[in-house]
C-alpha cells in the first residue's frame, strides 16, 4: 500500500487509512442494516454486468492485455492459457496509490492464475485510491461495471466461481461491493482490510479474510476482527486467516485466498 512513496505522500495515505478504520471499525459499526436511499451516492454499489446465458466462444488471445477502457488509469485482463471451459474469475483490485500491474505482481497473480486456470480482472481505481474511502461509492463502481461487461463478452465464465478481491483499500472495497452484489459475486477474497462501506446487501456470497496481527497501518483488532466478527453474526460463511505479520500478503496467503476461489463450486 505504502511502497515507493515520499514521506508527506506516506503519512497522507496512513492518515486516511487510519481515519477510516477509526471511523468504520473502531465504531464496531461495518454498514449491516443501514438504510440506503434509492438514488442515494451510497446506493450506486450494484453492479448490472452479468454473465450472458450462452458463454462466449474461448478466446484466441491469452495471457495479459490492457483492458483498453481509458487511456490513463486502464488495468488488465489476464487469461490463462489452456482454458477447455468456462472459468473462475478474479476481480483484483489494489491498495491505495497502487494499480493493477502492482497488485498482481504482489501477489504473483498470474503464476497462480496459470496454474488455477483462473482469469484475472485488475482495473484501475480512477484517482489515487477507491471512491468508498471518502464514504460512498462513485465513478469505480461504473468502471468496474464496464469491464465486467467486456470480460463476459469475451471470455467463458463460471457463474459459480465469480469472486471479487484485493488489498487494503481495494480489500475495503471488495468486501463492501460483495456484499451488495452477492447476487455476482460468489467469493469475496480481503487481504488486510480496513472498513465497509454501508449499503443494501443482495446474496450470501462467501468470505476468506486474511490479516497479519502486527499490522499497524489498519490495526487487526479494530479492522478485520470487527469486520469478521459482524460478517458471521450476519451468517455469511467466513474463512479468516490472522499471521504473523504487518500490512502484507504474505505469498501462502495469497495462494490459499486463490485456490478457495478456484476450488468452490467445482
Amino acid at each position: 500500500m505504502l511502497q515507493r512513496v515520499g514521506r508527506r505522500r506516506r503519512r497522507t495515505v496512513l492518515a486516511l487509512a487510519l481515519s477510516a478504520c477509526s471511523v468504520a471499525c473502531g465504531s464496531n459499526t461495518i454498514g449491516f442494516g443501514v438504510d440506503v436511499d434509492a438514488g442515494s451516492p451510497a446506493s450506486d454499489g450494484h453492479l448490472l454486468s452479468r454473465p450472458p446465458k450462452t458463454a462466449p466462444a474461448l478466446p484466441a488471445a491469452t495471457g495479459a492485455q490492457p483492458l483498453g477502457l481509458d487511456n490513463g488509469r486502464d488495468g488488465v485482463i489476464y487469461v490463462p492459457p489452456g482454458l477447455t471451459g468456462p472459468a473462475p474469475l478474479f476481480v483484483l483490485l489494489h491498495g491505495a496509490t497502487g494499480s493493477a500491474e502492482g497488485i498482481t505482481r504482489r501477489i504473483d497473480a498470474f503464476a497462480l492464475a496459470d496454474e488455477l486456470k483462473m482469469v484475472i480482472l485488475a482495473p484501475d481505481s480512477r484517482d489515487r485510491t477507491w471512491d468508498a474511502i471518502r464514504g460512498q461509492f462513485g465513478p469505480d463502481v461504473a468502471f468496474i461495471d464496464k469491464a465486467l461487461a467486456s470480460v463476459f463478452a469475451h471470455v467463458p465464465i463460471d457463474k459459480k466461481r465469480v469472486a471479487i478481491g484485493g488489498f487494503s483499500d481495494g480489500a475495503s472495497y471488495a468486501i463492501s461491493l460483495g456484499l451488495q452484489n452477492g447476487d455476482l459475486f460468489t467469493h469475496v477474497a480481503a487481504f488486510s482490510p480496513g472498513f465497509v462501506i454501508p449499503g443494501a446487501t443482495h446474496g450470501k456470497p462467501r468470505f476468506f479474510v486474511s490479516h497479519g496481527t502486527a499490522d499497524k497501518i489498519l490495526p487487526i483488532d479494530r479492522c478485520s476482527r470487527v469486520i469478521v466478527s459482524r460478517l458471521q453474526k450476519r451468517g455469511y460463511d467466513v474463512t479468516f486467516r490472522e499471521f504473523d505479520g504487518g500490512h502484507d500478503i504474505p505469498p501462502a496467503i495469497a495462494r490459499e485466498g486463490m485456490t478457495w476461489i478456484a476450488a468452490s463450486g467445482s
